[in-house]
């Protein structure tokens, strides 16, 4: 008897691709859907908390930026939330791959992604920046997109995200690079 293959089975990518199309768009079992937020990232209240503890708690980061580097791309996230990604992927990744990665991110309340990757078209992040002025520009920013009223540019991969939405991948995307900070040696 020859073995019939499962219908439901993802083997390859295009497969997988198609099947959390559908479970976040076509049938939906996926909107609405929220994990829980990492510990000290559950608000934004409590996320510029956490920011502003660095500058108290010397921190390292374990990537190709330093932490003043770190805070400016950060910075950038929120920042273009409101102005507009410089390099935004075409419309149809957006409503399909961006769509679907912000539905799984959204639904673990967890973020994953290449930490070392600048936002596409961002200006380079500055090495001479000083920890006192990434503390300051990334609270800066997540006070601007708190205050703001206008209308929100659709994020570079996800495409148009609510409000709401926009405060949660920012903050698991704080949360998510946040993974890399570890004390500063004395």
């Amino acid at each position: 008897m020859e073995a019939r293959p499962d219908p439901h089975r993802a083997a390859d990518p295009s497969r997988r691709l198609a099947l959390g199309a559908a479970l976040v768009g076509g049938s939906g079992l996926l909107s609405g859907c929220q994990g829980q937020l990492p510990e000290g990232f559950q608000g934004w209240t409590e996320a510029q908390k956490a920011v502003l503890e660095l500058r108290f708690h010397a921190r390292k980061h374990e990537g190709a930026w330093t932490v003043p580097q770190l805070l400016e791309h950060l910075a950038q996230s929120i920042e273009y939330s409101m102005s507009g990604y410089p390099a935004p992927k075409p419309a149809w990744f957006q409503s399909t791959l961006g769509k679907t990665a912000f539905a799984l991110f959204d639904a673990r309340g967890k973020m994953n992604h290449d930490r070392d990757e600048p936002i596409p078209g961002a200006p380079a992040l500055d090495a001479e920046a000083t920890l006192k002025h990434g503390v300051q520009r990334l609270l800066d920013a997540m006070d601007a997109f708190a205050a703001w009223t206008g209308p929100l540019k659709p994020h570079f991969a996800y495409g148009p995200l609510s409000k709401p939405e926009y405060q949660r991948a920012h903050l698991m995307h704080l949360a998510h690079h946040w993974e890399r900070l570890q004390p500063a040696a004395a």
